[in-house]
Parts: C-alpha cells; sequence; structure tokens
C-alpha cells in the first residue's frame, strides 16, 4: 500500500460527524479506526452496520447498549459489537474513544474511497 505507515493522531484534521462526536480517522486496507472526543452527555442513535467494531474506552464513561444489553463502560474497558447488531449509548463524562472497524468504514469517506483503496479491495 502506497503512503505512510506511521500516523499522528495530532495532526490529522477533526470532523464533526454528528452533534458532540468529534473524529479522526485512519484508514488501512481493511480496516478504519477512529479517535473520538466526545461532549457529555452526547447521544449516539440506535443504529448497526455490517462492520464489526471494537469500542476501546481510552478515557471518561460511556453508557453502551448492544443488543438490548446495557452496560457503563470506565476508561480502559473494551466492547467488541458483532456484525449488524443494534447499538446505541450516551456519553456519560466527555469521552475518548478509539473504534476499530472490519471492514473498511466506507462511509467515513466524504469524496469516496481514495484510489489505494479502490485499489486495495479488488485484489
Amino acid at each position: 500500500m502506497d503512503g505512510p505507515l506511521l500516523h499522528e493522531w495530532k495532526t490529522i484534521e477533526e470532523k464533526t460527524i454528528f452533534p458532540g462526536f468529534h473524529g479522526r480517522f485512519i484508514h488501512s486496507a481493511n480496516m478504519s479506526f477512529a479517535l473520538w472526543d466526545i461532549d457529555a452527555g452526547a447521544p449516539l442513535p440506535e443504529h448497526a452496520h455490517p462492520h464489526e467494531q471494537v469500542v476501546h474506552l481510552l478515557e471518561g464513561e460511556f453508557s453502551l447498549t448492544i443488543a438490548g444489553i446495557n452496560k457503563v463502560m470506565k476508561t480502559g474497558s473494551v466492547a467488541v459489537i458483532p456484525s449488524n447488531a443494534r447499538h446505541s449509548g450516551k456519553a456519560v463524562t466527555a469521552c475518548r474513544v478509539l473504534d476499530v472497524f472490519y471492514p473498511l468504514r466506507e462511509d467515513y469517506f466524504p469524496n469516496g474511497l481514495p484510489m489505494v483503496f479502490q485499489d486495495a479491495k479488488s485484489v
């Protein structure tokens, strides 16, 4: 794959995907990584997607519901969300979360998939 293999989160432009969720994104050929700064009280509406998702709470408290089961995550907690599982949540405090998705979250590319990823997917 062409392009840098080492990234610095602080140099990546932050994007507000929906109110209260401010993210920076890195993509490999098959996975997407999102570093979120989430405002206290920000809701995550219930949704599902075909991607497997691993949620690592780096700071704060986040109430997460997966398939109807609610748990409050605390700093250091990790949740695994299966493909197509309905999930939602709410930031109990200001949070920092690292999400990892497989396969690639193409919807996180505002102008379509960069050519390097289109090429990688066709292999």
